[in-house]
Formats: C-alpha cells, structure tokens, sequence
C-alpha cells in the first residue's frame, strides 16, 4: 500500500470514528471476507484475531497467532480493501517493547487503526472465563509505547480494558481514562453486561468502541439507540465467520446426507458470483495485457 493511500484511509477513518457515529466495523480473517464486506458497501472493517485463530489454525482465541502471520493477513486484507481496517493485535506479543515492534510491523502492512489490550499474554477472548490483566501502570507503559513507535501519526491507537472481568467496572473505567491520558486515540471496555454500563462506557468524553459477540456477554442494542449512547465504532467481529460455519455445515451436511447438493441455489452462491467476487476480470484482462 503506497503512503499516500495509507494516510487518506487514515484520516478518513478518524473522520468516521466520531462519538455518536456509531460505525459498524464487521470482522474479517482473510481476504475474501473483506471482499465481502467491501461489496455490501460497509465503509470499513475489522481483522479480527479470534477469527484469524479459527480459520487459519483452527485453534480458539487463545493468543497463539504469531505476530508474522497476523501482519501477513493484514497486508493480503490491504491489498483487496478499499477502506479504513481496524487490527485486533490482542497484547501487542510481549511487553512494551513487543508493542513498539506490533506497531511498526502493522503499521507498514497497511492497518489505519491498531486495538491493544491488557490481559496477560498469552491472552484469551474477551467473552471467554478465567481472564487475567496485567498491572494497570504496566499496560499504560504499552499504550505509551505503541503511541510512539507510529511514523504516522494519523494511525489510531485503540486501547482495550477486560478489567469488568477481574477487577470491576469502576476499575475498567478508571483503567480506560488512564491509558486515555497515555496517549490512546479511543478506548474500548469489553464485554459490558447490562445497559448501565454500556450507557456509562458511551458517555465517556472521548470516542468508544463496544463488541457485539453472537453468543456473547454483551447484549445487542440498534445501531440508532448505540448512536445516541455516543458509541463510535460497534465491532461485529465474528458475525461473518459465524455466518460462514453455518453455510458450510448446511451445504455439506446435505452432501454428506444425500451424496450429492442437487439445487445449490438454496446453499451456496453460484460459479460466476464466486468469480466476480475475487474480481476475476480484472486479472484476465492482465493476462490479456501482458501475453506474450
């Protein structure tokens, strides 16, 4: 991604992400989920790392994605998005000077906004049990870090608290002002339960993020009653991987069922929506251009 391209995506995200704007920020693990996103016409997306967990290893939101194979996805997702992506880049790997090195490696693959958190490393979803955060002084030393180690300074530094779970709301909220004061651009207290406390998350004084889970701990409101709480971003960070499991168990339960699909039309896109969607003539029309 050229410099250029990079800050106006920048910028525009920091335009997008105001409090009360409310952005939905759908999940993407590869490319072809942005590819997706992109054509319903969402503005910008969200590289999830629970999602790159499950469907490049398999393996549960439990920090073992590599901060390689995370800034690979993240490049190969730049490539084909045309809009703003915010990065999951859980911990930052390590400590503050991991965080310096996250920073940097994100940054040059194309991210415009980068969410640290402050769980332990290796950490664990956010709606999992048996979470543990690091000291709150130790996680302002990161934000600070990775507030530094940008070249460009319209990146957004997203700083995230799972302090409800150990230590208390009071404590999450203070956790949030703190690492606000640290140098994060917005923060984003995960895994609120009850509409009070979404309501006091929104009402904070400068821009919010909340996660939508399927399944999880946090309950779904409208993307209108989240604007008037304040909300800037509303992350759906797995709703498309969710959706994706669910087709492919229908479509090859069916196979496995009956041997064959027979009307694939009630399970699956066909051939040539396949094709457009990864933008087939494009490339054929390069082959064209550079046959010898």
């Amino acid at each position: 991604m050229n410099a250029h391209a990079a800050r106006s995506t920048r910028l525009e995200f920091r335009e997008l992400l105001r409090p009360g704007a409310a952005i939905v920020l759908p999940g993407v693990a590869n490319a072809l989920a942005a590819r997706v996103v992109a054509d319903l016409g969402f503005p910008a997306a969200y590289v999830t790392g629970a999602g790159i967990a499950n469907t490049y290893l398999g393996i549960p939101d439990n920090g073992l994605v590599t901060l390689s194979e995370l800034s690979d996805h993240v490049a190969a997702i730049r490539d084909v998005f045309p809009g703003p992506i915010m990065v999951d880049a859980d911990t930052g790997f390590g400590n503050a000077l991991n965080m310096n090195r996250t920073i940097k490696m994100l940054e040059r693959a194309g991210a415009d906004a980068i969410q640290v958190e402050d769980q332990v490393f290796p950490k664990r979803c956010g709606h999992f049990d048996g979470k543990e955060t690091i000291p709150k002084s130790e996680m302002v030393a990161k934000v600070k870090a990775a507030a530094d180690a940008r070249s460009d300074l319209d990146l957004i530094i997203v700083a995230r608290t799972d302090a409800i779970a150990t230590d208390g709301f009071e404590a999450a909220i203070d956790r949030a002002a703190a690492y606000r004061d640290a140098g994060a651009d917005m923060t984003f207290i995960e895994a609120p339960q009850t509409e009070q406390q979404i309501a006091a998350i929104g009402a904070l004084p400068w821009p919010q993020i909340i996660n939508i889970v399927l399944g999880g701990r946090t309950p779904e409101f409208s993307n209108g009653r989240l604007k008037e709480l304040g909300f800037a971003g509303v992350l759906y960070a797995n709703v498309a991987l969710q959706a994706s499991i669910r087709g492919m168990q229908l479509a090859l339960g069916t196979l496995r069922k009956n041997g064959a699909i027979g009307d694939a039309s009630l399970l699956a896109v066909d051939f040539s929506e396949r094709q457009r969607l990864v933008d087939k003539p494009a490339w054929d029309a390069l082959a064209k251009k550079y046959k010898a």
